[in-house]
């Protein structure tokens, strides 16, 4: 029954969604093959059909999380938080590296491990982002580099 109730909630909010993408969402031009106006209305129309289907044919077993999980849970959201607050300021590559180095530790893996994947990941990141896909991501602290 409480897949229902929150499936119904988030129907509304994907309805909702949905007519904002499909009325007041307008490009005034066009850059790619889709347009920026088509992700919204796909995003809305998926979630959408996903929450009817929850609706329509909910789990049957109960959802016994631990409280280790939420534990983590809780740190992820932070950590996404925290990336969200320092990815201006800090830049790409620095914000990117933080998150990527925390949340390797969170799940598990050695330091050595968590470091060496939080640079390429950065470095990486940022490489693939501003030379091949031509992105504006911001440098931060790093921008003496450039």
């Amino acid at each position: 029954m409480a897949d229902r109730i929150f499936a119904s909630l988030l129907l509304l909010s994907a309805i909702i969604y949905s007519v904002i993408a499909f009325t007041l969402i307008k490009a005034p031009f066009q850059y790619d093959p889709l347009g920026p106006e088509s992700w919204p209305r796909i995003l809305g129309v998926l979630a959408v059909l996903c929450c009817a289907q929850v609706i329509y044919k909910p789990d049957v077993w109960d959802l016994k999380v631990d409280r280790n999980t939420w534990t983590r849970l809780a740190g992820l959201v932070v950590l996404l938080c925290a990336y969200a607050w320092l990815f201006q300021p800090a830049g790409f590559v620095i914000a990117t590296f933080i998150f990527c180095a925390a949340l390797s530790i969170m799940l598990g893996a050695n330091i050595k491990a968590s470091l060496i994947f939080a640079v390429t990941t950065g470095v990486l990141g940022y490489v693939i982002g501003t030379i091949l896909l031509e992105l504006n991501l911001p440098a931060g602290l790093l921008a003496f580099l450039e």
